[in-house]
């Protein structure tokens, strides 16, 4: 199993940070991971801002050569694992900036006419790890759960990716928030992840 880890998170030493090194140490003990590639957006200086004009149109966008690395990757993983806080109910800018470029028409899925498009990255799977500052309740029934309807709904499934599974941690800045729990939790998903 080929995994894609994509990280968002500007400090390394975050929570963040450290759930990527216990996904990346339970993915190497796992004999089922065969290979793992990190892009780690910040690091990499990865560009968020959409630009439109004459010279740059999004129907193009599938096809820009700036991109054809990350294009690359996504479609090189059978896994894909994406490790970000969760800041104002949602994944930051700069992972919001990353899937408005990436999953573009012609390149994630194709516009048939009907109401829903043709999911082009279908076959593929992915885990969605998010920590937050608030209880892990407060997306669920303060904001009817808007974060994982954005991730699922609205983007992974519209690509043909219909399998997410979800790990969104709360509390993660309270003393009583069981980091290391929730840390180890994650290590062995991922060392006895099968495909």
């Amino acid at each position: 199993m080929k995994t894609l880890i994509i990280y968002t998170h500007p400090n390394h030493q975050s929570l963040s940070f450290a759930f990527l090194q216990k996904v990346i140490q339970g993915s190497t003990e796992n004999p089922e991971i065969s290979e793992i590639k990190v892009l780690d957006l910040y690091e990499e200086g990865f560009d968020p801002i959409l630009v439109f004009n004459k010279e740059k149109r999004r129907r193009d966008m599938h096809a820009d050569p700036k991109l054809e690395k990350y294009r690359h990757q996504l479609l090189w993983a059978e896994k894909i694992v994406l490790i970000y806080p969760i800041w104002w109910g949602r994944p930051p800018a700069m992972l919001l900036g990353y899937i408005d470029h990436m999953f573009a028409s012609d390149f994630a899925y194709r516009d048939k006419g009907g109401l829903l498009p043709e999911g082009l990255l279908k076959g593929r799977s992915v885990v969605c790890i998010s920590s937050m500052k608030g209880p892990a309740l407060y997306p669920l029934f303060w904001l009817h759960n808007a974060h994982k309807v954005l991730m699922k709904k609205a983007l992974f499934q519209y690509v043909g990716i219909n399998k997410v599974k979800f790990f969104e941690f709360g509390n993660m800045e309270s003393p009583k928030g069981k980091q290391e729990q929730k840390l180890n939790r994650i290590y062995r998903y991922f060392r006895s992840l099968s495909s």
